[in-house]
């Protein structure tokens, strides 16, 4: 259900956005592709060595010499979890991709059936799929931001909070595109959508909260996104779309303050 919401979301976004949709579709998978050459190829370089090593465990006592080596095993350990986190994550938002790439190919393919397409292998094998944490316990134990990433977001969100709109979209695009599928991400798209709202850029706004929902869909930010997405479908005249949208956010999060907003919109729109 929520690669058909986010398949009909996308579809609807880009249809009256230029003359051929599938030309802009084509972009998009384009784009979506360069992304993810981009983050295998930062993986390959994880893997290769920076220089002779740096373990001196020589000298000394035999205690100084197993204290130090087991202060270094201490810090490869470390330095392990936080690769094995980024290289988790950077599979699991790999797999997501590419099984959205897979349906919007299958709907420019004449008679391909989307039904039949099935579940997406998750990117590197079985076996990483196996070892793939779950998100949950990721977000309580709080993922490691890379360096710059808080620095970034917050001169982005200063942006904002100070009504400097146009300069807050760039700064949160650009923050979301040196670090796709980061811990931030969401909160960055969220953001972005509601600058371009404040803009009056109805289209590119959906595009963001769109962004912001697909990254993350059981996160902090989910329920107010698809709510926006819903509101912003409605604004541009896609009123199925947004019917289908807003009904979801009641299905999904029925607690949360955007399900009554949803519920409020749906009217506001006449949806059966």
């Amino acid at each position: 259900m929520l690669r058909r919401l986010i398949l009909i979301s996308s579809l609807a976004l880009s249809a009256p956005l230029s003359a051929s949709a599938q030309d802009q579709t084509l972009a998009d998978i384009r784009q979506d592709l360069s992304v993810l050459y981009v983050e295998v190829q930062r993986l390959t370089r994880e893997l290769s060595t920076t220089g002779a090593p740096s373990v001196d465990v020589g000298g000394g006592s035999v205690l100084d010499r197993v204290s130090a080596m087991e202060s270094e095993l201490q810090r490869l350990t470390s330095k392990t979890e936080e690769l094995e986190f980024r290289i988790n994550r950077i599979t699991r938002d790999g797999t997501n991709r590419i099984g959205d790439l897979e349906f919007r190919l299958c709907e420019l393919e004449v008679g391909c059936d989307i039904g039949l397409l099935g579940d997406t292998p998750t990117l590197g094998g079985v076996d990483a799929a196996e070892n793939l944490p779950e998100p949950e316990a990721a977000t309580e134990q709080g993922p490691a931001l890379a360096v710059g990433e808080q620095a970034e977001f917050d001169a982005a969100r200063t942006a904002f909070e100070e009504g400097d709109f146009e300069r807050a979209t760039e700064l949160f695009l650009a923050h979301t595109e040196t670090y796709p599928g980061g811990p931030l991400a969401p909160d960055a798209h969220y953001l972005r959508g509601e600058a371009y709202d404040s803009l009056g850029e109805i289209s590119n706004a959906a595009r963001a909260y769109l962004a912001s929902f697909s990254g993350a869909p059981t996160g902090a930010r989910a329920p107010d996104a698809l709510f926006k997405l819903g509101a912003s479908l409605g604004a541009l005249g896609q009123m199925q779309e947004a019917c289908t949208t807003l009904q979801e956010v009641g299905n999904r999060f029925p607690a949360s303050e955007a399900a009554g907003d949803a519920a409020q919109a749906r009217v506001q729109y006449g949806c059966p």
